[in-house]
């Protein structure tokens, strides 16, 4: 299995790609072929694939923000079960981090992450009938990589840009320091901010949980 970057939407691999996240996430969640060009010519923006055999089998797309020394993960794809693709994509996507870091004279701070929360969604996303994608599943393998929960009520905007809410998910945090109980909520209300500006319609929810964000000093990390 190779780890391969893609960084240019004519690759063919990122085809195979885009259709392979139709498949498991749902409209929503999957930004329009076309409006991939600039985020994968972006330096900053990691897309990377699982590929076997020609084919892509898993998928996984980061960022690492050297002014504050955190990283975001953006989606992990798993496309069929029983090849340890989740194992092989976490382990690269955590030694390519753990030396962005390293060039930047520190150790990774931590990571971000947007995680289902089927226990309060009704809705049962199929997730392209791959077992390991199940949200039940995903949730519990990434509470074992050590994310937690922020506390608080999450909410962020759709990436069809419609100005709608998406909840249904819980914005998580992996530090690097397994003792540490919070993290700075401007850290959080900076990190938002920057990451969603590439979405103009913001849901009115979303900028009143971002001001409400403003009014803490920490935000506590909850188990998962």
């Amino acid at each position: 299995m190779e780890y391969i970057r893609i960084n240019n939407i004519d690759d063919p691999l990122f085809k195979k790609m885009h259709d392979l996240m139709k498949q498991v996430f749902p409209p929503e969640e999957v930004l329009d072929f076309g409006l991939w060009k600039e985020p994968l010519e972006d330096p900053g923006i990691r897309v990377f694939v699982a590929v076997e055999a020609d084919e892509v089998v898993g998928s996984t797309e980061y960022r690492y923000y050297p002014n504050w020394n955190i990283a975001m993960t953006d989606f992990t794809i798993i496309g069929m079960s029983g090849h340890s693709i989740g194992r092989f994509l976490a382990q690269n996507r955590q030694k390519d981090l753990n030396q962005l870091a390293k060039e930047n004279g520190k150790e990774l701070f931590g990571m971000f992450a947007e995680i289902y929360n089927p226990y309060i969604v009704e809705e049962n996303h199929a997730f392209g009938g791959v077992a390991a994608m199940n949200p039940y599943v995903r949730r519990e393998v990434l509470s074992h990589l050590g994310y937690r929960r922020l506390d608080f009520s999450y909410v962020h905007p759709s990436w069809q840009n419609d100005g709608e809410a998406v909840s249904g998910l819980d914005l998580c945090f992996m530090p690097g320091n397994d003792e540490l109980t919070e993290i700075p909520a401007s850290l959080v209300v900076d990190f938002l901010t920057n990451y969603y500006n590439v979405l103009p319609e913001k849901p009115q929810e979303w900028l009143a949980m971002v001001e409400g964000l403003k009014q803490k000093e920490a935000v506590s990390l909850l188990p998962l």
